[in-house]
């Protein structure tokens, strides 16, 4: 317990203030007697070194050191109010509702009998991620932090709604990557597939904040910014029927977050979801306005107020000399009522030579956002923050809208664009933005001496086992790690053989948060975490040298390490057998970090599965035993079953064995599968017959 160390401090800290003082007023008296006179002044130069004068000299000595403590410690006294006082005015105030909660768990905690049994807590089935309390033991920072309803990152604010479609788009992105993903002969130790990219920074850190604060909106959320597909900015309150200008500092972040909102809340319908002119697009996204202009799904892209009006359904523009919906022909879906129309967006200058047409769109229920003032309806003032005022009334005119960069928009675009339904060329799968140099994925670089499975005599205590839960075991038996971060450094490092310095770990740990407010709360997480295993097995298992934090292979031992060297011994092998196909998916019980959403984690994920995936369509194509193949196929869909390659293979097997009902039932099951991941069957359609040549699964 810190309190007995912490009260023995100050009892110190008190005797080193009074006692000294009170010696020298017993034994010498006060140090104020007044000014010497001349003639003790003459005596004292004709005789300085007396008894009575090197008195004097200790004693003034005395107080002087005694002043410089009694300095030092107001100071630092003041300091720590100081600290304490800025601390209380940030730390947040609960909310009605959670005030209401921790009242309502207070009596259930004092109503409980007093005789009840304390068990230790089961380990979390969902990390909390960025900035959590187990973490440091003090407030969420409030760089990417669930505030006012949203979620505020260094790009700008988003509202819950939108930060869990974005945390949604990203699972889809990774899904779609292990569907169209066509194992090969393990012919390498390390992987370069180009979709092995990680998603962008700021989706990461979308997702980071998400995992910290897991618990279901409040009623402030409700008033928040959210989504819909007819445009509005918020659950609560919609755009002005007649449309809306958007002027101030932030109207252009504004109609980034608008378009984000609504590209992202039509990912799942097939249909445009906004209208926005060139030069608007180009004015919102900059040098990437083309590129993903031409990939997004949901969007239209035109010159003038008449192309855009043909989107819109009902309005006479909108319709062929048929007499026909041009809006219905392009989404399949009839202009009833209940259909949602796009968003459009143009600018002050659009608007105005055209103010009947576009009047007349927002008549017909569709939502008009303008870069400007907008005469024929409200226009707000927007700020940074994205809070809008009436720049007339001055009071409240709508809530809290989205604001974003261009940088952060162009990432969350990218998850947008990678769910393209209609992908055009090989690597349609590929991020917008690819990184300067090729980004390799996770890298296994093993030594003989250090990282190869030991023989059965193996005495080392501590074992890492990361495939699966994440945990830690000393002597058979789990070691409680109590800090979430902690867990992630000991999978982070076990992922990465190499070592990681501090930049790497606070950038995966903690995403989107200012690197310098993180190298306390690294160290703090270290520290624990070393003083946790060193009083429960007496050794250090992370060693800091060159900046670099490395897991001590003379320390511990690692189930991940163990994998990578079955892979790198199957790939390296001068005759290829079965025996070393086998060894690497027996070495790979589980996915790395089961059921941990860390946004680091999906790329090394995804490349070890890759691995276990080439061995098992490896061993199938080796058998020549047909019913064989199909037990290995079968077992790889088990570790992958999105995987479409596998899927066709086991369909193609079954056709050959003449069992059509059973590759019916693996047909259907697996597009079932697909929608309700928000895969469309259509697309499951094209993949499979790209690789099998027949209509595989039907689109339905």
């Amino acid at each position: 317990m810190r309190w007995p160390r912490q009260a023995m401090s100050l009892l110190f800290v008190l005797t080193l203030l009074t006692g000294p003082p009170a010696v020298l007023l017993s034994l010498v008296g006060s140090p104020l007697r007044g000014w010497p006179t001349a003639a003790q002044a003459r005596e004292w130069v004709q005789n300085p070194l007396t008894e009575q004068t090197l008195t004097a000299a200790l004693t003034i000595a005395a107080w002087l050191v005694w002043l410089l403590l009694a300095y030092t410690v107001t100071i630092r006294v003041l300091t720590r109010l100081r600290a304490t006082v800025s601390w209380l005015r940030r730390m947040p105030l609960p909310t009605p509702l959670q005030a209401t909660a921790s009242g309502i768990a207070g009596a259930a905690v004092f109503g409980v009998a007093s005789n009840a049994i304390a068990t230790p807590p089961s380990p979390p089935t969902q990390p909390v991620a960025a900035g959590s309390l187990d973490d440091a033991g003090s407030p969420t920072p409030p760089n990417v932090v669930l505030h006012d309803g949203g979620v505020s990152v260094s790009g700008g604010w988003v509202s819950r709604e939108v930060a869990e479609q974005v945390s949604a788009a990203a699972a889809l992105v990774w899904l779609r990557r292990r569907r169209a993903y066509r194992p090969r002969p393990p012919d390498q130790t390390s992987r370069e597939d180009p979709d092995l990219v990680p998603l962008p920074a700021t989706v990461a850190a979308v997702q980071a904040a998400l995992a910290d604060t897991p618990t279901p909106p409040t009623e402030a959320d409700t008033t928040s910014a959210g989504t819909s597909l007819l445009g509005m900015p918020t659950a609560g309150r919609a755009f002005p029927r007649a449309g809306v200008g958007l002027t101030g500092s932030g109207a252009r972040a504004a109609a980034r977050g608008l378009l984000v909102t609504n590209l992202l809340a039509g990912q799942r319908h097939p249909q445009v979801t906004v209208v926005v002119t060139r030069t608007v697009l180009a004015r919102l996204l900059g040098p990437a306005a083309d590129t993903l202009g031409r990939r997004l799904p949901g969007l239209a892209v035109v010159d003038t107020i008449g192309e855009a009006s043909r989107f819109f359904p009902g309005h006479p523009a909108g319709r062929d000399l048929d007499g026909r919906d041009h809006a219905r022909r392009h989404t399949g879906e009839t202009t009833d009522a209940g259909r949602a129309v796009p968003v459009l967006i143009i600018d002050e200058a659009a608007a105005g030579a055209n103010a009947d047409s576009v009047a007349s769109l927002g008549i017909d229920a569709a939502t008009v956002a303008v870069l400007g003032t907008w005469p024929a309806g409200q226009t707000w003032h927007v700020d940074s923050t994205g809070h809008t005022t009436h720049p007339d009334a001055g009071g409240p005119a709508g809530p809290r809208m989205c604001v974003l960069t261009q940088d952060a928009t162009t990432d969350l675009l990218t998850v947008v664009a990678h769910t393209d339904p209609s992908p055009t060329g090989p690597d349609a799968s590929r991020p917008f933005r690819e990184p300067a140099l090729p980004v390799r994925s996770p890298q296994w670089h093993a030594t003989g001496q250090d990282h190869r499975a030991q023989s059965g005599d193996d005495n080392r205590r501590l074992h890492l086992r990361v495939l699966g839960e994440p945990t830690l075991v000393l002597d058979n038996q789990p070691l409680v790690i109590r800090r979430t971060a902690a867990i992630q450094v000991l999978v982070f490092l076990a992922a990465h053989p190499d070592g990681a310095d501090t930049r790497q770990l606070t950038d995966a740990i903690w995403p989107g948060l200012p690197r310098r407010s993180l190298t306390g709360r690294l160290y703090t997480t270290l520290s624990d975490l070393r003083a946790t295993i060193r009083s429960a097995a007496g050794v250090n298992i992370i060693d800091h040298s060159d900046d670099r934090y490395r897991l001590d292979p003379t320390c511990v031992t690692v189930d991940l390490w163990r994998f990578h060297q079955a892979v790198h011994d199957a790939t390296t092998a001068v005759t290829r057998d079965t025996t070393t196909w086998k060894a690497v998916i027996n070495a790979y019980p589980d996915e790395l970090a089961a059921r941990r959403t860390w946004p680091w984690l999906d790329p090394i994920r995804e490349t070890a599965r890759r691995h276990v995936i080439d061995a098992h369509a490896a061993l199938a194509s080796a058998t020549p035993d047909a019913r064989q193949a199909l037990e290995w196929l079968q077992a790889g869909i088990r570790i992958d079953p999105y995987n479409a390659d596998l899927h066709t293979r086991a369909i193609n097997a079954l056709i050959a064995l003449g069992d059509h009902d059973a590759a019916d039932h693996i047909r259907d099951g697996y597009a079932r599968r697909l929608a309700a991941a928000g895969i469309h069957p259509n697309e499951t359609a094209l993949t499979t017959a790209a690789i099998t040549g027949q209509p595989a699964i039907p689109s339905r």
